[in-house]
């Protein structure tokens, strides 16, 4: 597989993630019956494409922490979407990138540039601004649990440079502890109606299981900062989803958060791109 299908892949897997927020909020259940019933679904899914692929589930440490960077990054981002606007659970969900710059000084010793570094302050600014709006919504939880899950989110995409690590077996392991520790608040949930229902199984097809394969797929031949910047279409995308379908509006200082978030993490990586070409046209010179 070539770069461009790789990058094709990620493209699409932030496609499919970006229809969670409005899936979720059509469904009456807390977020960790959601996190749970759409991960049991979407392990069916996998299983049957780990079958096909004849690639059996392995399990190490390493595999054992990127399974917690999965379920934190769905369990979070579910309970998250259900005490804060989706507007406001994905794009601080997307605070992503920036927790890879830290985790990857902090633990691979990966010593940060002047330009992470002001990415880093810039998203942090923008952050600012969606507790600003909280104050006033009462969405202070939410968006501590949405950074939470941008913090999980950004595990994800440094699980191919964890030793001895297997993405779509870790992918495979973090669905069965969501749907393990969703068992106990699926027990005590109502029935769906059709609409919710019809929700609940895109959202365990397509939003979980066929994007996280689409990603693991991808993460193999796509740079990191590419794969960031592919992803940028989600924070755009999901709220946009949810305002025209489901009526919900974002603040007027979580829409400059927003803003913020979105220019500074975008902008990092394009100008981390051009420094990049920089240095390998120098090298080649």
């Amino acid at each position: 597989m070539n770069k461009h299908t790789g990058t094709l892949c990620v493209f699409l897997a932030a496609l499919l993630y970006s229809i969670g927020g409005l899936c979720i909020k059509v469904i009456p259940w807390n977020g960790m019956s959601i996190n749970g019933a759409r991960t049991l679904i979407a392990l069916v899914v996998i299983g049957i494409y780990l079958a096909i692929i004849r690639h059996k589930p392995r399990f190490n440490r390493w595999i054992f922490l990127g399974s917690l960077c999965i379920f934190g990054t769905n369990a979070l981002y579910s309970v998250a979407n259900k005490l804060t606007t989706a507007a406001n659970t994905i794009v601080l969900q997307f605070t992503a990138p920036i927790f890879v710059i830290v985790f990857s000084a902090l633990f691979w010793k990966r010593r940060p540039q002047k330009l992470d570094i002001s990415a880093c302050v810039v998203v942090f600014g923008g952050v600012l601004f969606f507790f600003v709006d909280s104050l006033e919504a009462g969405g202070a939880l939410g968006n501590v649990l949405a950074i939470l899950s941008g913090a999980a989110y950004g595990g994800v995409f440094l699980l191919n440079d964890f030793p001895d690590s297997d993405a779509i077996s870790a992918v495979f392991w973090g669905d069965v502890l969501s749907a393990v520790t969703g068992l106990p608040f699926l027990l005590q949930e109502q029935p769906l109606a059709p609409t919710a229902l019809f929700s609940l199984v895109i959202l365990g097809v397509f939003q979980v299981a066929v994007a996280y394969i689409l990603l693991t797929i991808g993460l193999r031949t796509t740079p990191a900062v590419t794969a960031s910047l592919v992803s940028g279409i989600e924070p755009v995308l999901n709220p946009l989803l949810v305002a025209l379908f489901y009526g919900e509006t974002i603040g007027r200082f979580a829409f400059i958060g927003a803003a913020v978030v979105i220019c500074g993490v975008v902008g990092y990586n394009v100008l981390k791109g051009m420094q990049d070409k920089t240095a390998q046209s120098q090298k080649t010179a």
